[in-house]
């Protein structure tokens, strides 16, 4: 049973940790997750590997992640919904998720980020999130939109050497 510091109706919100390998593959091994965050469209094992240790290192340096969800009914990995560190303004944060396919469309990305949102703001008392998705990936788009974020413009992503569209949402805007 893992511990939740966070929870919604539906999920809980964990951290991952180094005994976590199994669950960050059933993640992020899959590339109908991962075609819209890497160039490739697919993590390899080390990519896994790099992915948890820069989770783990963001937990214990900041006390963030892009947090493990679970199903509270079944205990089972949702995927992956949180923040972290984002370069240049100090109290703001980047904001993302990864959910794995069998729980797309259910709802559970906007359950997720509005608590994220809310946790960020009012318990980190962050400015500001800033927020963007691959090109082709719709389904993000409409999220963001629907969650309140405003289109900022394109950023270069070097994970996907593309130009994503970019949004922010200050407090208060929810």
């Amino acid at each position: 049973m893992r511990e939740y510091f966070l929870k919604t109706n539906r999920i809980g919100f964990s951290k991952w940790s180094a005994s976590d390998l199994d669950l960050a593959a059933q993640l992020w091994g899959d590339k109908e997750v991962t075609q819209f965050i890497c160039a490739s469209g697919k993590f390899t094992r080390q990519d896994i590997i790099n992915r948890l240790d820069t989770e783990i290192h963001n937990d214990e340096e900041f006390h963030i992640q892009y947090w493990p969800i679970f199903e509270l009914a079944t205990d089972e990995l949702i995927g992956c919904c949180g923040i972290r560190p984002f370069k240049t303004d100090t109290h703001s944060y980047e904001f993302g998720s990864h959910l794995r396919k069998k729980y797309w469309g259910m709802g559970y990305a906007s359950e997720a980020a509005r608590a994220v949102i809310n946790y960020s703001f009012d318990i980190l008392k962050a400015d500001k999130l800033y927020a963007g998705h691959h090109p082709q990936n719709k389904a993000s788009e409409k999220l963001l939109m629907r969650l309140g974020f405003q289109y900022i413009g394109l950023n270069f992503y070097e994970p996907t050497g593309l130009y994503h569209p970019s949004y922010e949402i200050g407090r208060g805007k929810l």
